[in-house]
């Protein structure tokens, strides 16, 4: 028992609540654990999850230990590219926390930013104005490709995509929308009817009405669907598409998608929503995927990587002519925590390590890199690896089935290497590390699959 908890008067009630945070404390706090904490640790994660969170995480992993055991616990960071489980071993991150450690694990710049803001003040007063709010809204509105202009912030990608449906609602007075299959734009009532997995969907049905599904990259499928609900007096809100999808399997648009995609919201009078929750923040090689493709959205969301792998942060943003809808009334889109000093400050510094350490052509240039060695790799293995493909550190590895691709994550990771598949699935897994990953991590994970490739039996 430590002093604190001997020292404390606690009421009798809460004692070992009490004794139990405090062991936990005293764990945080320290720099390195013993063997005897890391196996307490390991215990505590296990039966909590399977007693107090969800058993079904410990059934369900990708990547698990050669013994079979529960996944691995995750400790600490291990550098900017990497993480160390409770038992010491390291592994390269190439999940990237399934797209938001962008500048790096623990980015020094960004914890400071953090770190300052958390002694001045941590959160703001809900009144006064507060200024770092102010001061991102103008470095969005810098940064943003075309004449996007105001930003209302969140805490995840979730709730910037319902912000976005409920803002197209408000502007255009109308109540359908155009999605797309494999789509992933979160699991919050609006948001999952814009997401297309069924087996996400199906427990929560009726979906909130007016949601329609196109096949992605099929713009004829979708100039049909405009026409049918127009016909019928259903006239399109906006369409709502992520411009590479990333849970979906890494699926690049066919040459051209996107603006004709432009051309038919322009023509019917509909918003075009960006999803760049994944794709945004340089993770593709421009600061916003949509840059490759010449598009300019009406409504921009952002996430993940928005905080700086330090905070929980989201932004959408929009067009004076689009986002002048909440003016007249600013409390009819609010959030508590959204926009917060904390949150705030990672944003900006995050913006400031991509600029000064000129990650976007770092990322095209390991993205590059990556995508040939891997496919060299590949070569020899096309009865299991059907395609790899990839836009800058944005990487899917297609195998024939699930089970290959499981088998792949699983030998990756016994040798070191986190990947994940798409919408639990292990038949597209995600290269997607961090943009600061070295040319040595680089030549390690493509040296690894290497290796697994012929240890997978079909």
């Amino acid at each position: 028992m430590s002093k604190a908890v001997e020292n404390a008067k606690v009421n009798e009630q809460y004692a070992d609540v009490y004794a139990y945070t405090q062991q936990v404390l005293d764990l945080i706090a320290k720099d390195e654990i013993t063997k005897d904490e890391a196996a307490w640790v390991t215990r505590q994660t296990v039966e909590n999850f399977r007693d107090h969170v969800n058993p079904g995480f410990l059934g369900y992993r990708k990547s698990v230990t050669k013994d079979g055991q529960f996944a691995a616990v995750e400790w600490k960071d291990a550098g900017p590219n990497s993480f160390m489980d409770v038992n010491g071993k390291v592994y390269i991150d190439c999940l990237g926390g399934f797209g938001i450690y962008n500048v790096g694990h623990r980015h020094p710049k960004v914890v400071e930013a953090v770190i300052n803001q958390l002694n001045r003040q941590p959160l703001h007063s809900q009144d006064l104005l507060d200024p770092l709010r102010a001061m991102l809204a103008k470095i969005l509105a810098d940064v943003t490709p075309g004449n996007l202009k105001y930003a209302y912030f969140a805490n995840s990608g979730t709730e910037t995509v319902e912000a976005a449906i409920k803002l197209a609602k408000m502007h255009t007075g109308r109540t359908t929308f155009i999605a797309t299959t494999k789509a992933f734009h979160g699991k919050s009532l609006g948001a999952l009817s814009a997401t297309a997995k069924g087996v996400f969907r199906k427990p929560f049905l009726p979906m909130i009405p007016g949601f329609r599904h196109v096949h992605f990259g099929d713009i004829e499928m979708m100039r049909k669907t405009f026409e049918a609900c127009a016909l019928v007096g259903e006239e399109i809100a906006g369409v709502i598409l992520e411009p590479i999808q990333g849970e979906g399997g890494v699926n690049l648009p066919p040459e051209n998608y996107l603006k004709q995609v432009r051309e038919l919201c322009d023509q019917y009078g509909a918003l075009l929503i960006l999803d760049e929750v994944q794709t945004g923040m340089g993770r593709t090689g421009k600061m916003f995927c949509c840059e490759h493709y010449d598009v300019v959205p009406d409504i921009l969301c952002l996430a993940k990587a928005f905080g700086g792998g330090i905070m929980p942060a989201g932004a959408v943003v929009a067009t004076e002519e689009v986002f002048k809808s909440f003016f007249p009334n600013p409390f009819v889109q609010t959030t508590t925590f959204g926009g917060n000093p904390l949150a705030c400050a990672a944003a900006i510094a995050t913006f400031n390590v991509l600029i000064e350490e000129n990650l976007l052509d770092r990322c095209v240039e390991m993205g590059d890199y990556l995508l040939k060695g891997l496919r060299e790799a590949a070569a020899a293995h096309s009865d299991k690896v059907q395609e790899v493909r990839g836009k800058g550190l944005l990487i899917g590895i297609e195998f024939h089935n699930d089970e290959i691709g499981y088998e792949v994550s699983k030998g990756l990771f016994d040798n070191g290497v986190l990947v994940a598949g798409t919408l639990i699935n292990a038949k597209t897994i995600r290269i997607e590390p961090p943009l600061t990953i070295t040319y040595e991590e680089a030549d390690k994970v493509i040296e690894t699959f290497k290796n697994v490739l012929p240890q997978v039996k079909i």
